[in-house]
């Protein structure tokens, strides 16, 4: 399959590169475009075989639900059964943005977008590309992140390219994208809100808004079907092994010297704040902040190849703010988690 890459800048006007990819939508396709918070992979929610390009694009297993993106909260009244007033005060405070909230699914969705569930996650990304897309096809799209299943979410157009060029008919390359790490989900379908997914938005926002929210126990139980995308399966894993190591910097210095005297190459991700402190075979600054943290994440997870190192040791972060989400994805990808 030949791959259209629109770029959304001084070499091609925007709306040009907008119509033809919600054409391609339109038509059961899938294209990757930018959000706020990584690019999503595109398809029309209503038709089942252009979300089975999805699936089979990413090598996504199909008992994985997706989440639904419109431009408006008009559109997303359309695919629920009912709206109610938690989710309506969650839909005005906070979108668009980066949160998913999951309601009643009134079956205008394809079966494969809610992996058979009765519930579905809707979404009304805050990103002007997307905003576009979303308005000038007109249909609800589902989109995972766009990205090999398994592998660290793309948060550059070049992380789509990679994965995925000759597997999809378009990419809407607008650059980077802003959070870095995917949108909050939050079940509305009960009587106190539960965060299924932690993300750009904490529950202590959250809470501001809409009073009592809890944090679902089965975030690690695999047990179940997810009600969620990213709850059931091993994410945003590297090429290579890596370590999470809790302590001071000199207790992460000791792993890395113990593992390099086995003759493994060591590859160090790390806050500005401990990376200066260390010393690896290479090291990647993540940032001097939670939220720059969160920003460079899956990038840096992508830097380190096989050949280039046998090892990852990362920094642990603060489960506050965004530290939550941080912590969230790391654990996913991880292999072991060394409390120095």
């Amino acid at each position: 399959m030949q791959t259209k890459r629109w770029y959304i800048d001084e070499r091609q006007p925007e709306q040009q590169a907008i119509e033809e990819a919600a054409d391609r939508l339109r038509n059961g396709r899938t294209v990757a475009f930018p959000t706020e918070t990584v690019y999503g992979l595109g398809a029309d929610a209503t038709d089942e075989a252009a979300v089975s390009g999805i699936f089979e694009a990413k090598g996504r297993p199909e008992d994985n639900p997706l989440i639904a993106h419109v431009a408006t909260k008009k559109q997303l009244s359309r695919l629920v059964t009912t709206l109610p007033s938690v989710a309506e005060k969650l839909i005005d405070t906070f979108t668009p943005g980066p949160i998913t909230i999951v309601l009643p699914s009134n079956g205008t969705c394809a079966s494969n977008v809610t992996a058979g569930l009765s519930t579905i996650g809707v979404r009304i990304p805050d990103h002007p590309v997307a905003q576009n897309l979303l308005k000038t096809c007109d249909i609800p799209v589902a989109a995972p992140s766009a990205n090999i299943s398994g592998k660290p979410s793309p948060t550059t157009a070049d992380h789509v390219w990679a994965d995925l060029q000759g597997k999809i008919a378009g990419l809407v390359d607008a650059g980077a994208t802003g959070v870095g790490l995917e949108s909050t989900v939050i079940d509305c379908t009960q009587e106190i809100p539960v965060i299924l997914r932690p993300g750009g938005i904490t529950k202590a926002q959250l809470e501001m808004a809409v009073g009592s929210v809890m944090v679902d126990p089965a975030l690690a139980n695999t047990a179940d079907k997810p009600k969620a995308p990213g709850m059931k399966y091993k994410h945003y894993a590297p090429d290579v092994p890596m370590w999470l190591v809790a302590g001071s910097p000199e207790n992460i210095q000791a792993v890395i010297d113990r593992e390099r005297d086995d003759a493994k190459r060591i590859g160090v991700m790390a806050s500005t704040q401990t990376a200066n402190r260390l010393q690896a075979d290479r090291i990647i600054t993540l940032g001097s902040d939670l939220r720059d943290i969160a920003a460079t994440l899956y990038d840096a997870l992508r830097v380190f190849k096989n050949g280039d190192v046998d090892l990852i040791v990362c920094e642990t972060f603060p489960r506050t703010d965004i530290g939550q989400a941080i912590m969230n994805r790391l654990e996913k990808a991880a292999t072991a988690y060394v409390d120095s």
